[in-house]
């Protein structure tokens, strides 16, 4: 699902053809990459959080020193580092645990779990919001079950994402004492701040207690709970492959997201409740943080909250920044891959300079425009190096980047325009190689259930594949 959903109703396909008209304005901001590269690592300060505040600056050398031994090319870590420090806005925090949860099954157990457990407060904030399942149980019961018990439950929701959620799910949860906040409503006589039907809230992120939080792609939607397909084989030819697999009722969809425990979490709470409040919600009560934060891992995490009404995406710049500065490795894995001209100058830049870029994006999708925007960028890239997968098993919907082995994002950006422009998105990113390994872990077994693209794919694709992807390229910022 991308910023907007495929029209599952007439209300859905009327926003939708509204937003195409309200996209045409909107441009995607140049950023000055000469002054990325010159960023001086010495001339920075970083600051390292740990579970009671700013570590020393000693402590926080030695403790970047130590993840910068494990890249393949320590100053080019320390100069993305500073980059980040200048362009991101947000601390880095020390002391982190970091899980990787792959699909729906592993995610909706995790997100049910964590749920369960809350004794205090639980913040949920989903571009797609249902009464999905877990276990044998539903969303729903949990939610009501927890109010009752005494727990603060506060709930966000976007109004186009979730507008085929019946609103009787949505009045059983207020009967209960759950806050619930509808993000930027179609009706613009409902509308709390500046009314944009192209503004949407994209995040997905769970918190509980102010200890542990889920951030990733995976929606509350009851797609991430259909069965694996019996159709999964590569098609024979690419042009069988642009038309896509027939209509199937029970398509795997394949996502990722991350479970975070430890200091940065604070950073999560904070984000949720600036949201709440921007969005005129009645006021949350005040949650103290726990009595005794712990240390949970050695990840170092940065939370990077994108807004529309931000010059510059903190996501887009920080993405621009890594693969400007990577030595090794660019792996990225992208639901919806519609780059910006310097994101497709950048990684075709990268592979000329010998960094293994590899992409895997998905053979079909629920945006059939995004796929043909996509091929339409394949003979370039591979003509500069870059290695592109189709896996063809499922529906990608996966929004991850690893970097020279040691930098990691997961979040709810996609690597497309709208991200950039509309979206209010949420993305973690990750600094050591204990999760770089897990996601690269991950990208290898996603290689495994995909084909890569030759030339010979692209030149069998065709005219009238080649007219398509030059047409949706006309709407990209829409997708």
């Amino acid at each position: 699902m991308s910023g907007l959903p495929q029209p599952r109703s007439a209300l859905a396909a009327c926003a939708l053809l509204a937003s195409a008209v309200l996209t045409a304005c909107a441009q995607i901001p140049i950023i000055n990459q000469s002054q990325l590269l010159r960023t001086n690592p010495a001339s920075q300060q970083i600051t390292v959080y740990g579970a009671r505040g700013p570590l020393t600056a000693r402590q926080s050398r030695m403790l970047l020193a130590r993840v910068s031994a494990q890249a393949p090319d320590a100053n080019a870590l320390d100069r993305h580092l500073a980059v980040e420090q200048t362009i991101a806005e947000s601390p880095l925090y020390a002391g982190n645990r970091v899980r990787v949860l792959r699909d729906g099954a592993e995610t909706f157990s995790a997100i049910f779990d964590a749920i369960a457990g809350a004794r205090h407060f639980l913040y949920l904030e989903y571009y797609i919001f249902e009464d999905v399942s877990a276990n044998g149980r539903h969303l729903g019961d949990l939610l009501v079950e927890k109010s009752r018990e005494g727990v603060q439950v506060s709930v966000i929701y976007d109004a186009v994402g979730s507008i085929d959620s019946p609103s009787a799910f949505f009045d059983r949860l207020r009967a209960a004492g759950v806050r619930i906040l509808e993000f930027n409503p179609i009706n613009p006589l409902k509308a709390r701040r500046r009314f944009s039907l192209n503004d949407r809230d994209h995040r997905k992120l769970l918190v509980a207690d102010g200890t542990l939080a889920i951030v990733g792609g995976v929606n509350l939607s009851t797609t991430y709970q259909s069965a694996p397909s019996a159709g999964g084989s590569a098609p024979a030819t690419a042009e069988a492959a642009a038309a896509g697999p027939p209509h199937e009722a029970h398509e795997v969809w394949h996502d990722l997201d991350i479970e975070i425990s430890g200091p940065v979490v604070r950073e999560l709470v904070a984000l949720f409740r600036d949201h709440w409040r921007e969005q005129g919600g009645r006021s949350l009560p005040a949650m103290q943080p726990p009595a005794k934060p712990q240390v949970q891992g050695m990840e170092i995490v940065r939370i990077l909250g994108s807004r529309p009404t931000r010059l510059v995406s903190r996501y887009y710049v920080t993405v621009l920044s890594a693969v400007l500065n990577a030595q090794s490795s660019v792996w990225i894995t992208a639901a919806y891959f519609v780059p910006t001209h310097q994101e497709l100058s950048d990684l075709k830049a990268a592979a000329r300079r010998g960094v293994d870029v590899r992409l895997i994006v998905p053979s079909h999708s629920d945006s059939a425009p995004v796929v043909a925007i996509q091929r339409s960028h394949y003979a370039g890239l591979i003509k500069a190096g870059v290695k592109i997968y189709e896996r063809n098993d499922g529906i990608v919907h996966t929004k991850s980047l690893v970097i020279d082995g040691v930098w990691s994002l997961v979040g709810s950006s996609n690597f497309d325009q709208r991200s950039i422009l509309f979206n209010d998105e949420v993305d973690a990113v990750i600094l050591g190689k204990a999760t770089a390994d897990q996601l690269t872990s991950v990208f290898e077994t996603d290689m495994r259930h995909a084909r890569r693209i030759a030339m010979q794919d692209v030149r069998a694709l065709g005219l009238a594949a080649r007219i398509r992807g030059r047409f949706w390229s006309l709407w990209e910022k829409l997708f």
